[in-house]
């Protein structure tokens, strides 16, 4: 960018684009998202463990259950997108751009990291409710026909949380929902800026889909290893049940101490596989087509080709 060029995407459409881009991105990782939550919950309570692998889950669920039950919560995850990532892309795209020095320098990996906690935050208390209502449909098809919920769809679920609930229950498990918010937007969205900015410095790649690509798998490594933890409690809190007056967790430390105390501490990272493989790919299409939304934006509307937003 040049010194007082002020030539950007609105910042409306900046929101659009990247709850847009996490939207197509779940049409295809939708499957890996549902195993990758089966495996969380897999030996919760001391049963013995569901599925050894990702693959033996992925298979158990098509044997038993249809190979459509891979897309179960689908609108759940649409929605999710359509909340969660409108609103932490859009305000992280937006904070990036404000936070460009006057010659059109990158802020530094520091403020990077900063803007996407800050961002992760606000766009995890927003999409909470589409998260409890979707990890509710990824998990149903593992529990009995007679303790199943059968939400219809996310609309359903959302509604049907309220009237049995109460509305806080849409808020379940949002402390540490936005807790893993921090943690995968720090590492997600600074880690590929950031590795975008040295593979162009260093290698002299140009602007382009392989650098998206390989940007966005090294950013997917790092989230998913540092992310993993707080993942498998919120995964587990949104989906406890309450017996007697009395849920299975009193908070994330309990979670994750019981974890390590029943199922030993790799349990942490339960379903690895699964999560990187949802993760990674999901954050490739995510900022792949997120940066061809912004590029075709600049292109269209002023003639510029090569501009980079993030």
């Amino acid at each position: 960018m040049a010194p007082g060029d002020t030539k950007t995407i609105p910042n409306g459409l900046k929101f659009v684009f990247g709850g847009s881009a996490g939207m197509a991105a779940t049409l295809f990782v939708q499957p890996l998202d549902l195993v990758k939550n089966r495996m969380q919950l897999s030996g919760v309570g001391g049963k013995p463990k569901e599925y050894k692998t990702s693959f033996h889950a992925f298979r158990g669920i098509v044997a038993k259950e249809g190979m459509f039950a891979l897309y179960n919560g689908i609108s759940a995850g649409l929605l999710r997108q359509a909340t969660y990532t409108t609103a932490r892309l859009g305000m992280y795209t937006w904070m990036f751009e404000q936070m460009r020095s006057p010659d059109g320098k990158p802020p530094s990996f520091g403020f990077k990291a900063g803007i996407g906690m800050l961002s992760g935050i606000c766009g995890a208390f927003v999409g909470t409710p589409a998260e409890v209502a979707l990890i509710r449909m990824t998990a149903d098809g593992r529990l009995p026909a007679n303790e199943r919920r059968n939400y219809s769809n996310v609309f359903n679920a959302l509604v049907r949380i309220y009237r049995e609930e109460g509305l806080l229950t849409l808020w379940r498990g949002a402390v540490p929902t936005m807790g893993r918010a921090m943690v995968v937007n720090a590492a997600q969205l600074a880690s590929y800026s950031q590795a975008k900015q040295l593979i162009v410095e260093n290698f002299k790649v140009n602007d382009g889909i392989f650098l998206h690509f390989v940007s966005s798998m090294i950013s997917g490594l790092i989230t998913t290893a540092a992310s993993m933890p707080v993942d498998i409690a919120k995964t587990r809190i949104q989906n406890m049940k309450t017996v007697n007056g009395k849920p299975e967790y009193s908070g994330p430390l309990d979670v994750l101490m019981k974890i390590v105390r029943n199922e030993g501490v790799f349990a942490l990272w339960k379903g690895f596989l699964p999560y990187y493989f949802r993760l990674g790919p999901h954050t490739v299409l995510t900022f792949v087509f997120l940066e061809q939304m912004n590029a075709a934006y600049f292109k269209y509307m002023y003639g510029e080709s090569g501009r980079r937003a993030l």
